[in-house]
């Protein structure tokens, strides 16, 4: 018979947050390194660099486009995206997480969070973007990368991979994901609040740690029960034996 943590250790592994762990670290760090590539691009000349053509391209589509109904649907999704609608949000999920035991989803949500948030205020005094002209809502700090377009990445993408246990199923919620993470980074085009490519970076940003964090937590913790099984056989084999096998999915 299983003792208590082993038992626990076997409801963990039930909720695999990604069956191709290896995969899902390989597109995080692929989303990172766009974003990388981005800052630096952007921070060789910040009010005129070489995708500032395709920034002033859009930004004058956007312009172009508005309403009155759709700047009022861009403030509405641009407000879900600020820290007083995010932060319960965050604090609610992760108080289900730790009431129900679920420590590796807590540490991959809670460090994706904060490395996320950490980030957002050095980049900007890195990179020193100048803001998009006559932004119709307040704005504060530089322009790259859009903070929103981070906090509604990392934290739709976060949601999925930590409440919905990794299988085929899973696409429609990831779908979902993509969907707001895209929007709020339109929004933030649409009022003038960002250039495009402070979105797409910001989006990278948010969902590529989404994705690194959960990924390696899960690596390292089949490395480590796969030691613990040779060197102490903590886990019974007919344990893992039982153990369901979950479909392939992201």
């Amino acid at each position: 018979m299983l003792d208590a943590t082993a038992a626990a250790e076997i409801r963990e592994i039930r909720h695999r947050m990604f069956e191709r762990r290896l995969h899902a670290l390989i597109a995080g760090i692929v989303l990172l390194v766009v974003a990388l590539i981005l800052g630096i691009i952007i921070a060789v000349d910040p009010a005129s660099s070489i995708v500032q053509g395709i920034d002033d391209r859009w930004l004058r589509w956007m312009v172009s486009s508005r309403t009155s109904f759709w700047t009022r649907v861009a403030n509405d999704v641009s407000s879900i995206g600020s820290l007083k609608v995010t932060l319960p949000l965050r604090l609610l999920v992760t108080g289900v997480l730790a009431w129900h035991r679920r420590w590796l989803q807590l540490g991959a949500f809670a460090g994706a969070v904060i490395t996320s948030e950490l980030c957002i205020g050095p980049l900007k005094a890195l990179v020193d973007r100048p803001r998009p002209p006559n932004p119709l809502i307040g704005t504060t700090a530089a322009s790259f990368p859009s903070g929103h377009a981070i906090a509604g990445a990392v934290t739709a993408f976060g949601l999925v991979v930590v409440l919905w246990p990794a299988s085929s199923r899973r696409w429609l919620a990831i779908g979902l994901a993509a969907a707001f993470a895209g929007i709020m980074a339109i929004s933030r085009t649409y009022l003038a609040a960002h250039w495009l490519t402070d979105t797409i970076a910001g989006a990278c940003i948010g969902t590529g740690l989404a994705l690194v964090w959960p990924a390696a937590l899960e690596m390292a913790r089949e490395r480590h029960g796969r030691r613990r099984i040779n060197d102490t056989s903590a886990v019974s084999p007919e344990a893992w034996r039982n153990e369901p096998v979950l479909e392939d999915g992201l």
